[in-house]
């Protein structure tokens, strides 16, 4: 079953964040992911407000973690990691 990968980000580094960015979309891609939003406009209705919000869609559960865990998805986290705080959780879709 396919699933999304939610994540809820505050930038606090925009350069080394934007070193995550474009590394990390090839990796998703790589790994049969699509994005369907990333940094749209959001009203947050309830609990803690992130301004930046990404949803990407993968072929299942096991793809999103395949991807997550790569050497390719890693090496662009280096670059989030001190320059965000994130929360990122994958969810099975029900079709």
């Amino acid at each position: 079953m396919p699933a999304l990968w939610i994540a809820h980000v505050t930038v606090t580094d925009p350069d080394a964040y934007g070193e995550y960015a474009k590394l990390a979309g090839p990796a998703v891609a790589k790994h049969d992911g699509t994005f369907l939003a990333r940094g749209g406009r959001v009203v947050q209705l309830e609990g803690k407000e992130r301004p930046r919000n990404v949803v990407a869609r993968f072929p299942s559960v096991e793809a999103a973690v395949e991807c997550y865990n790569s050497p390719d998805y890693q090496e662009a986290l280096s670059h989030a990691r001190g320059a965000s705080e994130r929360e990122l959780m994958v969810i099975e879709i029900d079709e």
